[in-house]
């Protein structure tokens, strides 16, 4: 059983039951209160666990997930965060446990894919193990943020891009800001202009106006006008401006359009119309204005004269009466006029008195309010000059083009601007490649001097001439320039000539007088020293015999001298007249093989090794075989004695056509360029004890042989000789003679 309670007890326990009453009724009443606020609250109210999950929501809160109380209640808040990045979430999870409670801005997206962007409160342990979370909807706040960003980022773009002057002044037209466009049409930095006002660059005459510009935005709020500026060089832009009130912080702003240059049009305009008229009265042209049915309507002085009528009577006339309306060309030309606007062109035009002109003229439709305008030229006289010039210039063209020399025009900087046919044969180029190019340019650079030197003579005398010689793919040239500075004004002329060959021939020429003038003088001296010579050689002998003693060497020397003499007055008697010869088919490469090995000991003895290399099936050469040999002994003996240390002398022998080429290559010191033309002239020789005369006899015996030596060398490198021989021999008229 219950113990009962004394009555004392009784009376005691009264007031403890109703002041829990009274607790219990506020409690009720507090969480009421709570509640109402809980639900009714504007912003998301969430109860989230320990796991993230929902333990109870608002009705707000249903509204911000777009779902009902039951569905979020146990759902995870991080079915929501897929669009947060999983370390911005450990960070705020980090701050939260750190500090207990965070503020931040979320994406959430919804299940329907809605995203929402959310500023949201987080208190840790509010309700024992429970979190609350306070969430606001700003969506539609980041979204208007981001128009104003967007439209200011376009404000400013448009400012800054804009052509037309923009600028922000307060209201005593101090400015605050100006664009691009406007500090460059006062040609001062942004950063100067923001230090000044309107009214340091207003024109004094532009002053009231704006003053009364000021005024008006402030009433109105808008206002338009123009002005002048004055730039710090002096210089007036004139500037059509609308300024607007309240824009842009409170303060004002003026487009400014710069309209200097069409002001300045207008005035001309004004000017070109007063010109206009004083030129069409006193114009040289004539000049006609006339309707769409070709009627006159005005008329210059001068159209008065061209067209052989008073003012007053061509006025009153049809341009087409002046032309052939019937004739192809005028249809073709008046209907191209019709739909082109304008055409230039001429035609014959007949005049009331009978006399035809050719006018030139230009028509321009609708030139004049809707008339249309002619100007025309008297061009007869012209016309005529050209067929006269014309004739003229295809005579000069022909003799140009068909001039047995070469022929080049150049301009004052000495640029080529024509070429004739023969230039671009002397030079192996076409035409088009030789126009524009230096006149220098023709030659190889190491030529060029020479030709430069004649180019500077011509400037100073106003002509020059001489010759350039330059080595050509490996084959020497000389042209011949004659220069001439001025045929017409601005135009030099030069003439050029290849005589190459002709300096060939007349070194050839040369050679053969100088062997005539050898080869009598070595007649003479051959018969007048040969019989002394007989006459010491046969006592020097007897003399020999008849003494004893150590004089033996002295005899060896003299008759070694005596030989020598007794062989150089051969070899004149060789230069003197050819000797009488049969010439037959021989193996020329027998014939060289004889030689090397007749001279193979000498060359053994300077430790030269020559090498040979003879193409297969070489057909017979008429030839003299003695000649050929003596060639041959005299070149390969050059060739051992310039190379005193040894080598190799390369002998080949191949067919080149019709002929033979027999080519002997020495590893010797070489001969320079300049020394080789002068090889086979008499007494010219490199070595030191020469006579010159063996390679003059060995170019004598090719020459009747009908072939020819040509030398290649590089200095320090070697020399080669190539000679030539053809293999059948041509009947000479010369011999037929003999």
């Amino acid at each position: 059983m219950a113990q009962s309670l004394s009555p004392r007890e009784g009376q005691n326990a009264t007031p403890d039951v109703r002041l829990l009453e009274e607790e219990n009724r506020r409690l009720k009443e507090r969480l009421n209160s709570y509640s109402v606020i809980f639900e009714r609250s504007l912003d998301a109210i969430v109860i989230l666990n320990k796991n993230g999950e929902f333990v109870d929501v608002n009705e707000a809160a249903c509204k911000l997930f777009e779902m009902d109380k039951f569905d979020l209640i146990g759902r995870s808040l991080s079915s929501f965060l897929e669009l947060v990045p999983p370390d911005i979430l450990l960070f705020q999870q980090s701050m939260l446990q750190k500090f207990g409670s965070f503020s931040d801005e979320l994406l959430i997206k919804l299940p329907d894919g809605k995203v929402k962007h959310i500023e949201f409160s987080i208190k840790k342990d509010v309700f024992h193990e429970f979190d609350l979370v306070m969430m606001r909807d700003v969506s539609a706040h980041k979204a208007l943020e981001r128009e104003r960003i967007i439209h200011e980022f376009l404000f400013r773009d448009v400012f800054n891009r804009a052509v037309d002057g923009i600028v922000i002044f307060d209201e005593f037209g101090w400015f605050i800001d100006v664009n691009p466009a406007f500090s460059m049409s006062l040609n001062l930095e942004k950063g100067k202009l923001l230090n000044l006002s309107f009214q340091q660059f207003v024109a004094r005459e532009c002053a009231n106006e704006f003053a009364r510009l000021l005024a008006e935005v402030k009433e109105k709020g808008t206002a338009k006008g123009e002005l002048s500026l004055v730039r710090p060089d002096g210089t007036v832009k004139m500037f059509e401006l609308t300024a607007t009130s309240n824009v842009y912080s409170g303060f004002y702003m003026a487009i400014m359009r710069d309209v200097t240059e069409r002001k300045n049009m207008e005035i001309k305009l004004q000017k070109s119309e007063e010109r206009f008229r004083a030129i069409f009265e006193q114009a040289h042209e004539a000049i006609l204005i006339w309707d769409d049915f070709g009627y006159i309507l005005n008329a210059n002085p001068a159209a008065s004269r061209t067209f052989e009528l008073p003012l007053n009577l061509l006025v009153r006339r049809n341009l087409f009466d002046f032309v052939d309306y019937g004739d192809e060309k005028v249809k073709r030309i008046f209907s191209e006029f019709r739909q082109k606007g304008e055409i230039r062109d001429e035609l014959t035009f007949h005049m009331p008195n009978g006399e035809q002109k050719q006018l030139e003229f230009t028509m321009k439709k609708g030139a004049i309010d809707g008339y249309h305008l002619t100007i025309f030229r008297n061009v007869s006289e012209l016309r005529k000059i050209e067929r006269e010039l014309r004739e003229s210039e295809q005579k000069f063209r022909s003799i140009f083009d068909h001039a047995m020399d070469g022929i080049l025009l150049w301009d004052a900087k000495h640029r080529i601007i024509d070429a004739n046919p023969v230039v671009c044969g002397i030079f192996s180029v076409e035409k088009e490649a030789l126009l524009g190019q230096m006149v220098v340019e023709l030659v190889p650079e190491r030529a060029r001097r020479q030709l430069n030197k004649l180019l500077q003579q011509c400037q100073r005398t106003g002509e020059a001439s001489g010759e350039v010689e330059f080595f050509d793919e490996g084959k020497g040239r000389i042209i011949e320039f004659s220069l001439k500075k001025e045929v017409i004004p601005g135009v030099g002329m030069m003439m050029l000539r290849d005589v190459t060959e002709r300096k060939e021939m007349e070194l050839q020429l040369r050679k053969s007088d100088t062997l005539n003038v050898v080869g009598e003088l070595a007649a003479g001296i051959a018969h007048e020293i040969r019989n002394p010579m007989t006459a010491l050689k046969g006592f020097i002998q007897l003399l020999q015999g008849s003494i004893d003693g150590d004089y033996s060497m002295y005899f060896n020397v003299i008759m070694s001298e005596l030989k020598r003499i007794e062989s150089i007055i051969t070899e004149f008697l060789v230069l003197a007249k050819p000797q009488a010869v049969q010439y037959k088919q021989n193996d020329i490469c027998k014939i060289m093989q004889d030689t090397i090995d007749l001279i193979s000991a000498q060359a053994m003895m300077h430790n030269v090794q020559i090498i040979a290399d003879f193409e297969r099936g070489l057909p017979p050469v008429y030839c003299e075989p003695n000649q050929l040999k003596q060639v041959f002994i005299n070149i390969l003996k050059n060739a051992i004695e310039v190379m005193p240390k040894g080598g190799d002398i390369t002998v080949r022998i191949t067919r080149a056509g019709c002929y033979v080429r027999i080519s002997i290559t020495d590893q010797g010191c070489g001969i320079p360029k300049d020394k080789i033309k002068k090889l086979g002239e008499p007494f010219y020789t490199t070595k030191e004890r020469g006579t010159g005369l063996g390679l003059m006899v060995s170019y004598k015996i090719i020459e009747e042989h009908q072939g020819k030596i040509e030398v290649e060398s590089e200095v320090g490198v070697g020399t080669t000789f190539h000679i030539t021989l053809p293999i059948e021999r041509m009947e000479r008229e010369d011999d037929d003679d003999d």
